[in-house]
């Protein structure tokens, strides 16, 4: 079976969410959804996740899973909000409980903050199956980006978060508290290990140079073919030099400090204080 699949491309994060439909049934799953944020006011907004809640009613679809490939560092996530309004159980990789632990300590957030991920309706293992009605969906987990990512692959389509990007733009970053450039290297050859026609859905785009629009689904037979990172067989030295030298160009992604702590709790903010307000911590020098 071939998932019918529906993208939102969200202009502010570069971040895309895909609604997953079962053709045969009014069965969907939700990946990676978005909450806007405006940094420079703390005010958030949820026009890019009421347009999912739109599409979903007015096309009377069932969500049964709101996923989130890895706690991500560029966007809040959406999942509790677009829980209340269309329901579906919310499902991170088990690792979550590793990303939990370390950014908990860099936050400091004490003993009230739970690290066993039981923010989550549902925490999955490498090699756990689900359904999206009748989809079947194997889970893998994809390491290296961050501890915790996993790519979702529903029948011929793998969607695969951070992991890698469109063949012109190469592979996610491995620099962040648990990242590994092997690990990472490691993950890439599994999902290439799926058959060629393989369709492959990323969670970003960044337009690279010399293409004019934005992309978001390629296959694994593009990517072994053209990635610039891993594809034409470049083995895993000299990947490692690669993105271990371009990640320490990289500047801290402008919303990760919102962004963890509020995802590594499923989405959900911190607990407000006894003025009834909520805060965010900025750990100076920590990242």
């Amino acid at each position: 079976m071939t998932p019918e699949v529906k993208a939102f491309f969200d202009d502010a994060t570069n971040t895309i969410s895909f609604v997953v439909k079962d053709p045969d049934s009014s069965s969907v799953a939700i990946i990676d959804s978005v909450l806007d944020f405006d940094f420079a006011s703390g005010r958030t907004d949820t026009a890019s996740a009421d347009e999912v809640i739109a599409y979903v009613k007015e096309n009377d679809l069932k969500v049964e899973w709101i996923l989130e490939s890895h706690v991500h560092a560029d966007h809040l996530s959406a999942a509790p909000y677009i829980q209340q309004q269309v329901g579906g159980k919310i499902g991170i990789g088990g690792n979550i409980t590793v990303v939990q632990d370390t950014f908990g300590k860099v936050f400091n957030e004490g003993t009230e903050f739970q690290r066993d991920g039981s923010q989550f309706d549902k925490l999955f293992v490498d090699g756990d199956k689900i359904e999206i009605g009748g989809l079947k969906v194997d889970v893998m987990h994809t390491p290296g980006h961050t501890p915790a990512c996993m790519t979702y692959v529903v029948e011929d389509s793998a969607f695969v978060g951070d992991t890698m990007f469109m063949p012109d733009f190469g592979t996610a970053r491995c620099d962040f508290p648990g990242g590994s450039a092997e690990d990472l290297y490691a993950s890439i050859q599994k999902i290439l290990s799926l058959p060629d026609e393989t369709r492959i859905f990323v969670g970003h785009d960044y337009k690279a140079p010399g293409r004019d629009e934005f992309a978001w689904e390629t296959s694994v037979a593009e990517q072994k073919a053209a990635n610039i990172h891993v594809g034409v067989d470049k083995d895993a030295d000299d990947f490692i030099k690669m993105r271990s030298e371009r990640d320490a160009q990289l500047s801290m992604p402008k919303l990760i400090v919102p962004s963890i702590q509020i995802n590594m709790r499923a989405g959900q903010m911190p607990e407000a204080e006894e003025n009834g307000q909520v805060y965010l911590k900025v750990p100076v020098n920590a990242l």
